[in-house]
C-alpha cells in the first residue's frame, strides 16, 4: 500500500487469554508476517531487557526484534507474555521480570472465580 497512507492491516490481532495464566496477551504482527504474543500495556526501558529478548514497535503497528546493543538510553521495547506469565516455570532472567510474574501470579488469582460454598459452610436450620 505504498503512498496509501494506511497502516498495515493487522487481521487476527487483539487481545487473547493465555492458556497457562487466563490473564490478558496481545496478539501483535511481526516484520516476517508471523505473530507474537506480547505482555499487554507494558513498555520496558530497553537497556534492562537482553537483546534477544527485545520487541520494538514500528510506525504501522507491527514489532520487530531489536537486537542492538547498546540501546539509547530512551528506548523503549516490549516483551513476550510468555516471560511474564505466572503460569508458566522458567528461570529468573531479570529481578523486574521476577517481580512482574509474581504480579500477574496475583492478578491471576483474583480473576478465578469464588468456590461454591461445601457442606462445613452451610448454616444449621434445624
Amino acid at each position: 500500500m505504498r503512498g496509501s497512507g494506511r497502516e498495515v492491516a493487522r487481521i487476527g490481532g487483539g487481545q487473547f487469554r493465555c492458556p497457562q495464566c487466563g490473564l490478558p496477551q496481545d496478539r501483535v504482527a511481526t516484520l516476517e508476517h508471523d505473530w507474537v504474543l506480547l505482555e499487554p500495556g507494558m513498555r520496558v526501558p530497553a537497556h534492562l531487557v537482553p537483546a534477544e529478548h527485545r520487541w520494538i514497535e514500528l510506525s504501522d503497528g507491527r514489532v520487530a526484534m531489536y537486537g542492538v546493543s547498546p540501546v539509547d538510553g530512551t528506548q523503549r521495547c516490549r516483551i513476550e507474555h510468555r516471560l511474564a506469565c505466572a503460569g508458566q516455570r522458567l528461570p529468573d532472567l531479570w529481578p523486574w521480570l521476577t517481580t512482574l510474574r509474581g504480579e500477574n501470579k496475583g492478578m491471576a488469582r483474583r480473576r478465578e472465580p469464588e468456590p461454591p460454598p461445601g457442606d462445613a459452610q452451610l448454616p444449621d436450620v434445624g
